[in-house]
């Protein structure tokens, strides 16, 4: 029961730096490149353009959270969260529509949020900086 347990803790540390990394990753080039292709979108929705600065906490913040394996369970919602957004602002006519090689038009955006809603319902495991209080 010792090694399932460990490798259930192995796979959810390759889970969090795997789509925390990755995230993270878009959120550096917003932050060297600026954010203005979502404050324009933001803007056609009607909605104030300081929503925009969310996606900072979306693809910075909680990445770095869920890479730490501190508050993760939040973090992820969180990160859950700004992929939805993310869907409904920039992809929301592709949701039913599948790629030309046959994928489905937004599986990246849906790979970001189940792995993210995983460990929603998980936690971080016991390779975190904290896994001791309900947000872990």
């Amino acid at each position: 029961m010792k090694v399932l347990d460990r490798n259930i803790d192995l796979g959810l540390l390759i889970l969090r730096l795997s789509i925390g990394v990755l995230m993270l990753l878009h959120g550096v080039s917003k932050l060297v490149n600026g954010a203005d292709g979502i404050e324009q979108m933001v803007a056609a929705s009607g909605l104030p353009s300081f929503i925009t600065y969310g996606v900072y906490i979306g693809e910075v913040v909680a990445p770095l959270f869920i890479i730490a394996g501190y508050g993760t369970r939040l973090a992820a919602a969180v990160f859950a969260f700004n992929m939805i957004v993310a869907v409904g602002m920039a992809h929301a006519t592709d949701i039913f529509t599948l790629s030309p090689s046959g994928g489905w038009a937004i599986e990246l955006p849906a790979l970001y949020f189940f792995g993210a809603l995983a460990l929603v319902f998980i936690g971080s495991g016991k390779y975190a900086l904290s896994s001791k209080n309900l947000w872990d």
